[in-house]
């Protein structure tokens, strides 16, 4: 299992947990990556040098999940109704592989601003099992 991952803005810095999944693995590797905030509604997302294919995908997620979209290379941060959504749901643009959950307040994602850099890292003291 890949373990716990913060992740950082000017803004907002919060700790999340990847899931045990070839994907999560495959982002667990990268670690650290930059880049800069793209937002669809309220979902946070930036490319990542990470090609995986869809697996366990889901077009539908929840408030708080992370997600890596295949279709764009990108990781994704769900706090909230995209464009794509219906009623309450949360849809992504396309489908995605879940890969973890944010361990925090997911509206506070709502303060970080398109364009901002973004920083995903291995938390302090975290290790894979």
């Amino acid at each position: 299992m890949p373990g716990k991952i913060m992740i950082k803005t000017d803004r907002v810095e919060m700790e999340a947990e990847l899931n045990d999944t070839r994907t999560a693995g495959f982002i667990w590797e990268q670690l650290p990556l930059k880049g800069r905030v793209n937002t669809w509604g309220e979902e946070i997302y930036f490319g990542i040098p990470v090609n995986a294919e869809l697996e366990n995908a889901v077009s539908v997620v929840e408030k708080g999940d992370l997600a890596y979209w295949p279709e764009g290379k990108s990781f994704c941060i769900f706090f909230g109704r995209t464009p794509a959504s219906t009623g309450e749901e949360i849809r992504p643009a396309g489908p995605v592989n879940p890969v973890g959950r944010l361990l925090g307040k997911p509206e506070d994602w709502k303060q970080v601003v398109e364009g901002s850099e973004i920083t995903l890292a291995k938390s302090c003291g975290s290790k894979r099992l």
